[in-house]
């Protein structure tokens, strides 16, 4: 990572453009061990081309979003990129915020040649918000690619179109917007008149392995085909939001937290990693005596004494005493 970036000037650029290019950003030992364990999740490059294991392979071909491993994942070095203390400060910072939610981590490997990667610009704010997004930074929401691997435009590298007066002229609907004129769609989410000028306003996002593109969900942008010949691109789709954006998410943590990978993950994640995902930090007034026990119970390996301060039990007893 570069320690020199200021991040406050990412933030101005990502609030005036709606995204802002970070060339390896991700910490190198961070990195490292994250690309040292993507053999977990996905098969190599040359192992895919070669057809190294054709079972394997299967999962990634037709399908553009077949390629998707969900958090958590089966490698802890990956289960630790969406809460590195570079990530998280990033999203805090670009954010306003200290209190962020992590409200959904996805890993992507695409291969040349397996599925069309090659997608009309769109907004992303159909599935991020039960709501549309709105102008004020105090409810913003922002994606992050995490680049694991180089990316170029032969690559795949995604399309971004910087904010300007035609795009934030974009109602609500229609959410994406064909290159050529179609047939619209029933719901109108999807434009019947071909918009040319927005293709001719998009850029790649490129970068070296650790590259970091952050965005937000009403920034038009798409995925694009990879052409390199035996190319394959490893990426991670994060997205964070602040805590009392409710409105705002993807996934229910709940519905994954008895899976094997979350339990190693959970038992060697600090207070403030966990409470990304939603648990309450220190002092809160849900740590007593009963729950304390419970959570130590579910979590046998998870150090408990950060919590186990002046408890709210503890705290109420106190203040009876003293009257």
């Amino acid at each position: 990572m570069d320690r020199h970036v200021d991040l406050d000037a990412a933030r101005t650029t990502w609030l005036e453009d709606g995204y802002v290019v970070l060339p390896g950003y991700l910490p190198a030992d961070e990195l490292t061990a994250a690309q040292g364990e993507l053999g977990q999740l996905f098969p190599s490059g040359d192992d895919f081309h070669d057809g190294v294991d054709p079972g394997r392979n299967a999962r990634f071909i037709g399908d553009e979003f077949d390629g998707i491993d969900g958090f958590p994942f089966a490698s802890l070095a990956l289960n630790r990129v969406p809460v590195s203390d570079a990530l998280v400060t990033l999203a805090t910072t670009l954010l306003g915020t200290d209190a962020v939610r992590l409200y959904s981590a996805e890993a992507w490997a695409k291969y040349q040649g397996a599925a069309d990667y090659d997608q009309d610009l769109h907004r992303d704010y159909l599935n991020h918000t039960i709501l549309v997004p709105s102008s004020d930074p105090a409810f913003a929401q922002v994606e992050m690619f995490v680049f694991l691997s180089d990316v170029t435009p032969d690559l795949g590298a995604p399309r971004m179109v910087r904010r300007s007066p035609a795009t934030e002229s974009l109602p609500a609907k229609p959410n994406f917007f064909p290159r050529a004129e179609v047939a619209e769609d029933d719901g109108g989410f999807v434009a019947g008149d071909g918009r040319p000028d927005l293709y001719e306003a998009e850029v790649p996002a490129t970068g070296p392995a650790g590259t970091v593109v952050a965005f937000r969900p009403e920034t038009v942008h798409r995925g694009a085909a990879i052409t390199e010949p035996r190319g394959a691109r490893f990426t991670m789709h994060l997205n964070y939001r602040p805590a009392a954006v409710e409105w705002a998410h993807r996934h229910a943590w709940a519905d994954r937290s008895h899976q094997d990978a979350w339990y190693a993950f959970v038992e060697q994640a600090t207070p403030r990693q966990l409470e990304l995902f939603g648990f309450p930090p220190p002092g809160h007034a849900y740590w007593t005596e009963e729950t304390l026990a419970g959570v130590g119970q579910r979590y046998p390996g998870l150090d408990l004494s950060p919590w186990q301060g002046l408890t709210h039990d503890q705290a109420t007893a106190s203040t009876g005493s003293s009257r």
